[in-house]
């Protein structure tokens, strides 16, 4: 399955999250109920995967952690803020970077409709 594909999927499942749970909760709320929905779909996903530094061929563990990898392909940044801005979209480029990851989805729980708080990430590798 393409990165394209999973995305699509992965926002259908958090349009389901969203309007079950609305705008206002925490984003581990968010973050457990998705990654519920990603398993129960048949998705592979890890929750808060850890991801190395690498720095002078030295791998360092400086304390990033992805939110959700979905089928060692999608990185998903999961978000309940009054608005996405600039740090945001850096930190989920970072993990895309550090991982050599295509694609990206930064999600903002806290709008109305998730539709406005859905972001694609690419990384042009």
């Amino acid at each position: 399955m393409t990165e394209n594909e999973l995305s699509t999927i992965v926002i259908g499942l958090a349009i389901d999250v969203h309007n079950v749970l609305g705008p206002g909760l925490l984003e581990s709320a968010y973050k457990e109920c998705l990654y519920y929905k990603l398993i129960k779909t048949g998705l592979f996903a890890e929750k808060e995967k850890p991801m190395p530094l690498v720095f002078e061929e030295v791998k360092l563990e400086c304390g990033y952690r992805i939110d959700l990898l979905v089928n060692n392909k999608l990185v998903i940044e999961i978000k309940s803020v009054e608005a996405l801005n600039d740090i945001h979209l850096a930190q989920t480029l970072t993990y895309m970077k550090l991982g050599n990851y295509k694609l990206g989805l930064l999600l903002n729980f806290n709008v109305v409709r998730l539709k406005d708080g859905i972001k694609r990430v690419v990384n042009g590798l």
